[in-house]
């Protein structure tokens, strides 16, 4: 018997599930990332990068079914876009650790809202969806780590994301299967987008991915077809072009990664999680002040010293907006130290600029166990903090004090690692903290309660409260 093309195992995968077939613990997880979520969605409306969009959007889609915060009615897949956008953009959102590669599962939440309002669907419709984006895109994260031949990891975005709102717009397994291979074939990002120096696009990539596939569901839904082989040519298709295959037994999927996302406790890029966590550990310990730091060593795996480290990505001591300073171990170490928290107020432009994190940033060595990064194997049988990603995320954190004393802390995770996660109360008062500056208390309770109890509810309930946001 012919082997089934790999769009088609994924399409049927997607096709036969249910809300039924989601584990208990995992649909309660899905509404704590959805509320953190919506946490970062309501404190962006206002942001200055995201009313860049919203004049772009405004230009562009004047009317339309979708009412939304801030940029009032527009089209369904301008709301896509805008609602990744409201999540992704303050860089404190969810994520998913494979061995070579990482993804922000939540990018898939925004569409699934767009189309969600635009259907009427249900929250046992979005929850399904949900958990359909976020094991499809996690599942792809492990098996096909793009993010080494030099591609975003928001071009897998574009397979789990076009399978979730298949799921949502109720096309027909052929149709899905044409939706992944023309999302496969048109959207393929560059990890250039987080390089240094990085600029606002590092935000709002997965908005566009979003708002791409939306259209390419609509294309599906009206009959066009695309290259449903992707996976499986030869020549030409994503085996020659990536170097990597995807051949996996769909059947078998079980939505068992999700229990493996993780949320972050600190408003930076998530391999800085459990260092930050050490320095705010050692700062409430011994009562420091900056004046008393000669140097600042952080020991890490080698995955966040080639992103925020000054590895591969590039150096990260030249810091003087939001997106290079979320993707600086020794700007978030400054901060950390100096303000004994680390949330959007560490990265308002005045204070990045400000001369005494300035000053601290450049006392912060990034290294790594053993001198050896190449080899990435190799290395990892050398390094032990590298051998024990990403199912730990070891991190020692030393600081040399005036006067030749020493302190030190080491981690191997950190509160909203998998290992330790987010109680729902946990949850609860993130969302507090971020939505706060734009949300009264009245309408907090509310969004609590609808996703508390989100099965039972629709989506429209939870997006009519988000639109009257101003």
């Amino acid at each position: 018997m012919k082997e089934q093309l790999q769009t088609h195992a994924i399409a049927e995968f997607v096709k036969k599930t249910s809300f039924e077939d989601i584990p208990a613990d995992i649909t309660e997880q899905l509404k704590r990332h959805l509320l953190d979520s919506i946490g970062s969605f309501i404190y962006a409306v206002n942001h200055p990068s995201v009313e860049k969009l919203i004049n772009q959007v405004k230009e562009l889609s004047a009317g339309g079914p979708c009412k939304t915060p801030v940029a009032g009615n527009i089209t369904v897949d301008k709301a896509a876009g805008l609602y990744t956008a409201l999540i992704r953009f303050p860089d404190f959102m969810d994520n998913f650790l494979a061995k070579e590669s990482t993804c922000h599962p939540c990018d898939n939440i925004g569409a699934l809202l767009a189309a969600s309002q635009l259907l009427g669907r249900n929250g046992k419709d979005f929850l399904t969806a949900m958990a359909l984006g976020y094991q499809i895109e996690c599942r792809m994260i492990e098996q096909t780590p793009v993010m080494t031949k030099g591609f975003d990891h928001t071009a897998l975005l574009s397979y789990s994301l076009s399978t979730a709102l298949s799921k949502l717009f109720g096309l027909s397994e052929q149709e899905t299967a044409h939706a992944l291979g023309i999302a496969g074939c048109s959207i393929n990002p560059l990890v250039t987008g987080r390089a240094s120096y990085t600029f606002e696009w590092k935000g709002f990539a997965s908005a566009l991915v979003a708002l791409e596939c939306m259209n390419i569901i609509y294309m599906a839904k009206n009959g066009i077809t695309g290259p449903i082989q992707i996976f499986d040519l030869e020549h030409k298709g994503f085996k020659e072009i990536f170097g990597m295959e995807l051949k996996y037994d769909w059947s078998k999927e079980n939505f068992e990664l999700i229990r493996k996302c993780i949320l972050k406790s600190y408003n930076s890029e998530v391999h800085t999680q459990p260092a930050v966590e050490a320095a705010l550990e050692l700062k409430n310990e011994h009562q420091l002040m900056a004046g008393d730091i000669e140097q600042v060593i952080v020991t890490t795996f080698l995955t966040a010293y080639h992103i925020v480290g000054g590895g591969e990505y590039g150096e990260r001591y030249q810091v003087y907006t939001k997106e290079q300073a979320d993707h600086s171990l020794p700007y978030v170490m400054a901060a950390s130290l100096l303000d004994g928290q680390l949330y959007p107020e560490q990265f308002l432009v005045e204070r990045i600029n400000s001369d005494d994190v300035q000053q601290l940033l450049k006392k912060v060595k990034v290294q790594t166990s053993s001198p050896l990064h190449r080899p990435v194997k190799l290395a990892g049988l050398l390094d032990k903090y590298t051998e024990a990603y990403p199912d730990k995320t070891m991190t020692k954190v030393e600081i040399k004090l005036t006067g030749g004393k020493k302190v030190q802390k080491e981690k191997e995770d950190y509160k909203g690692f998998f290992t330790r996660a987010f109680t729902w109360d946990d949850t609860i008062e993130k969302f507090k903290k971020m939505s706060g500056k734009n949300a009264k208390k009245k309408l907090q309770t509310q969004v609590i309660e609808i996703i508390e109890d989100l099965e039972n509810r629709n989506i429209g309930e939870l997006m009519d409260l988000l639109a009257t946001i101003r």
